[in-house]
């Protein structure tokens, strides 16, 4: 096990959630607004706070980035690629959740917008890292549960 010098523990990877929303034959992204991957789109997302619960923080983020409601998070998967994200290694926990309101880019958000899945599965948009294997995975998962 590797040790940290600088934190005095363990090196672990950082923990974050991402959101799935859907709206009947669309799906909610943002636009990226900083490093990495500045531009391109993404789930809302972002990192757990110490002390919130993962189910707590995809709440938190849905609004933040997005402006938007969320209710009912139910967990999807866990992406933890050691390089799914060039920053450092992170866990994503992904949760599909039910949100009302007309999504607005905020905080490292510079839009946010719901997208026609044809778009996203089509390739017309840029989503990075494994955001275009998270939205695929959980579609896939959609159709067999019904």
């Amino acid at each position: 096990m590797i040790q940290c010098d600088t934190c005095l523990g363990y090196l672990n990877p950082a923990l974050a959630v991402d959101a799935c929303v859907r709206r009947g034959d669309e799906i909610l992204l943002v636009q990226r607004k900083f490093p990495p991957s500045v531009g391109s789109w993404v789930l809302p997302g972002g990192f757990v706070d110490q002390g919130e619960r993962p189910q707590d923080a995809v709440l938190r983020e849905l609004k933040e980035e997005a402006n938007l409601d969320g209710i009912n998070p139910i967990l999807l998967m866990v992406m933890g690629e050691p390089e799914r994200d060039p920053r450092k290694h992170i866990v994503s926990i992904v949760y599909e959740v039910e949100a009302t309101g007309e999504p607005v880019g905020g905080d490292d958000a510079s839009d946010a917008r719901f997208w026609p899945i044809a778009d996203i599965l089509e390739g017309r948009l840029v989503l990075a890292g494994d955001h275009g294997e998270i939205v695929e995975t959980w579609l896939n998962q959609s159709i067999q549960n019904q």
